[in-house]
């Protein structure tokens, strides 16, 4: 609810504070006394795009405060806090606007863009008049108001749902699809190079071995003989026998050393040991320096098999095994694709199956609650005297999308017989406020947390249409806020609350004010608007009666 709306130096308004009422509010005033300016103000204030100069001649800057009051649960709190400004039960909108044109926003004193104040506006005000675009005259908002007219939020989340699911399933199936085609393109190179590596099979650690192997009998030649020799000596014809004399000679004469001998006899025993020791080491490089020169030919082309596939596919040679893992891996993917694409075109027909039923669930409540509507719409227009128009929903097929099949649009014929079309191309003035305000008064209730403003909606009506119109309107209000700006004394004599817009010249500067209006008031006001500036008796016992009815 709009609760304050302080304007500054905007336009003819240098200073003004106002404070709205829960229920029908009434701003009256004589053409041009400024009744626009106060809807251009609230509309600068809450970033709606409006006229280029604001700013009242002579000031620095103009200013806009507008105060709303927030319940629990009002859709404005989830704009706060996805934009990241502080929240609570009430909200404070400032704007300023400077004289070259800059514009600055605070919302609860948080610098904030346009772009969020139009988000906030959007859950805050609703304006209807014969140039409304936001409301009721913009096609692109019929669908969502014939749904909550319907009642059909579980259903369009059992649309959305689906469509989700759907766009899920196609987009595995699309990654699907691409990465087969992807494999397709490579499964000649996969296949080969799977029986490469398979035919070869190399092992971790497989290069450094061979590449040793083959170092070793490369040189094997070249050593061999000096390992032989050495060999030789380390025998029984060399240092083995010379040293078993030594010891056999020694241990002949031990006895008569005097113990002189036992620990050189045990050293030689003990050397015998290592030499035995050395001997086996030297005989097994021996039996590895024997080697087919058939082998190291063997030994050369396997490591130059290994090193050659290693360069192919840019890996280790140690790699090269879980690297066949890999293309193993994908040509199994490949050759499994075919039962893997039928799954995934199983999922999206069974998705498409479940998004068909719910989208054809909500165009069924859609038809029936669009013949309710369209008679209950056609209830409200026999009051209004338009008992000969007709106003119909008209649904038409659409492509698919998360709210479903359907396009809707509000249509009027004002004759019978005469060709249907939107609602702002086809009635007048008169007839388009008309039809706004009974279109409104069957969707109330969607709408109850926004301030509705009916700006000269009554325009072209008198009489018992003004006042059929008066009612609705009040009716409208009722556990909300409505601001009408009205020409019409039977529609301000409903109001709860009432203010005149007043223009006053003083010197050579031209100011509007607003003035709130006590009962005895507001008889003048309404008798003003019945018969002009010179209010009579007459027209004085009129408001009074308008006021009373």
């Amino acid at each position: 609810m709009l609760r304050a709306l302080d304007i500054r130096d905007m336009l003819i308004i240098d200073r003004l504070e106002l404070t709205f009422q829960p229920g029908l509010n009434a701003l009256t005033g004589e053409t041009g006394a400024g009744k626009s300016i106060l809807l251009d103000s609230l509309g600068f204030v809450l970033g709606w795009r409006g006229r280029a100069e604001l700013v009242r001649q002579g000031a620095a800057q103009g200013e806009v405060v507008a105060e709303f009051e927030l319940p629990e649960g009002h859709p404005a709190h989830a704009v706060l806090a996805e934009a990241g400004l502080p929240g609570g039960e009430e909200l404070i909108l400032r704007r300023v606007n400077t004289a070259e044109g800059r514009k600055t926003a605070w919302v609860n004193d948080r610098r904030c863009s346009g772009e969020v104040l139009r988000a906030l506006s959007e859950t805050l005000i609703e304006l209807h008049g014969q140039h409304d675009d936001r409301g009721l005259l913009n096609p692109r908002g019929h669908r969502a108001m014939l749904d909550s007219y319907a009642g059909a939020g579980d259903q369009l989340v059992a649309v959305r749902s689906a469509w989700g699911q759907m766009s899920t399933a196609r987009k595995a199936l699309a990654a699907t699809v691409a990465a087969l085609e992807t494999m397709r393109a490579e499964e000649e190179f996969l296949r080969h190079s799977v029986a490469e590596l398979d035919q070869l099979d190399p092992q971790p650690g497989e290069d450094a071995d061979l590449d040793a192997r083959r170092r070793m009998m490369q040189g094997a030649e070249r050593i061999r003989d000096d390992v032989a020799r050495a060999f030789a000596l380390l025998g029984g014809d060399g240092a083995e026998g010379a040293m078993a004399d030594a010891v056999r000679w020694l241990e002949g004469v031990s006895d008569n050393a005097g113990g002189q001998l036992e620990q050189p006899i045990a050293a030689l025993g003990r050397a015998l040991i290592e030499l035995g020791e050395a001997q086996d080491g030297v005989n097994t490089c021996l039996q590895a320096l024997d080697f087919n020169p058939a082998e190291l030919e063997q030994t050369e082309e396997r490591l130059f098999a290994i090193r050659a596939l290693a360069r192919k596919h840019d890996v280790a040679p140690d790699d090269l095994s879980s690297f066949a893992q890999t293309l193993r891996d994908r040509l199994s993917k490949l050759d499994a694709g075919d039962a893997d694409l039928s799954d995934k075109r199983a999922s999206v027909d069974a998705a498409q199956a479940t998004y068909d039923n719910a989208a054809a669930a909500l165009s069924i409540m859609r038809h029936s609650a669009a013949k309710a509507l369209d008679s209950a719409v056609m209830a409200e227009l026999a009051p209004l005297k338009m008992e000969r128009a007709l106003f119909r929903s008209e649904i038409t097929p659409s492509d698919p999308g998360p709210e479903g099949t359907d396009a809707v649009a509000f249509t009027v014929a004002t004759n019978p017989g005469a060709p249907s079309g939107p609602l702002n191309k086809i009635a007048s003035g008169g007839e388009l406020s008309r039809f706004l305000l009974a279109l409104k008064v069957c969707l109330t209730g969607d709408d109850s947390a926004r301030t509705m403003i009916f700006d000269e909606i009554d325009r072209g009506v008198g009489g018992a249409t003004a006042d059929a119109v008066g009612r609705r309107l009040a009716a409208l209000a009722q556990g909300g806020q409505v601001l009408v700006v009205t020409h019409s004394p039977q529609v301000a004599a409903r109001a709860a609350h009432h203010w005149r817009v007043k223009k006053q010249v003083t010197g050579d500067q031209t100011l509007s004010t607003v003035i709130p209006l006590a009962d005895l008031d507001r008889v003048d006001e309404i008798a003003r608007m019945v018969a002009g500036d010179t209010i009579t008796d007459e027209a004085r016992a009129a408001a009074r009666a308008l006021l009373d009815a």
